[in-house]
């Protein structure tokens, strides 16, 4: 875990790729512009919600009144917006692969290489220099580190 990382809340900071992310849509404006969803985690069968944490590092207005991140437009899926937002915050450096079921992007682009590759705290050398192997299968872009679905 980098130190980046580490500084976050307790529920944000042992977030691991592949993990899912549920959604609540607990308010929609009566224009349809503005929608106030929550995120919720589940640990050990247990929901905790992210909203707090995930409006911080996201730098998002929270509703405390519907407990949930407000969220302004339309025309896509804003629950999905919000987890790629929070992944992309937690892993800014991109991810190793996790392996079957790995959520990157990068599988339904071509890459169907789908054995789990070294993160870059893996590729670290003793002289704290990166080497290269594996580099080329490191998912660059951490907003696919995690899965979305609605509840």
């Amino acid at each position: 875990m980098s130190t980046e990382q580490s500084s976050l809340h307790p529920l944000l900071a042992d977030i691991k790729p592949g993990e899912t992310i549920y959604t609540v849509l607990r308010h929609v404006s009566r224009s349809g512009m503005t929608r106030v969803i929550d995120l919720i985690r589940m640990v050990d069968g247990t929901p905790y919600t992210l909203a707090g944490p995930a409006a911080e590092l996201l730098d998002c207005r929270l509703d405390r009144d519907r407990w949930g991140i407000k969220i302004g437009g339309a025309g896509m899926d804003m629950g999905f917006w919000a987890v790629y937002q929070l992944s992309y915050g937690l892993f800014k450096g991109g991810f190793g692969c996790i392996g079957e079921g790995c959520p990157s992007n990068d599988h339904s682009n071509g890459d169907r290489d789908y054995t789990p590759h070294m993160s870059e705290a893996d590729r670290m050398g003793a002289d704290g220099e990166l080497c290269n192997c594996h580099k080329d299968h490191m998912h660059n872009d951490g907003g696919y580190a995690l899965k979305q679905r609605w509840l």
